[in-house]
């Protein structure tokens, strides 16, 4: 009973609310920054499956340009990436399948 008479009453006087968090907490954009001043070989998934690989040169609100060494330099919009992680390997400028999605292709043969 007592909790409804709080929420009838309001807050009391001293009662202090959490702060709103922040809408926006940089942390992608502080990713981008380090990944591209450090040139660490990236591998970036697509929506579709396809794995690019190469280093971020530059990025904006919307999308991404991947500098890679042995194929053309690509523009992806943020929208098509599902996911991107540091390349293990170091590979730049390969392109592959996921594979897992290879074998679901082979399964539809």
């Amino acid at each position: 009973m007592a909790e409804v008479q709080e929420q009838v009453r309001g807050p009391q006087p001293g009662a202090r609310k959490k702060p709103v968090p922040p809408e926006d907490t940089h942390a992608e954009a502080y990713y981008y920054v380090k990944q591209m001043q450090a040139r660490t070989p990236m591998v970036v998934v697509l929506t579709d499956g396809e794995v690019l690989r190469g280093t971020i040169e530059w990025y904006d609100r919307d999308c991404i340009k991947l500098t890679r060494s042995n194929a053309p330099n690509l523009l992806l919009y943020k929208a098509s990436i599902k996911y991107l992680h540091k390349d293990e390997n170091g590979s730049n400028g390969n392109r592959a399948i996921e594979p897992e999605l290879e074998h679901a292709g082979r399964e539809q043969e």
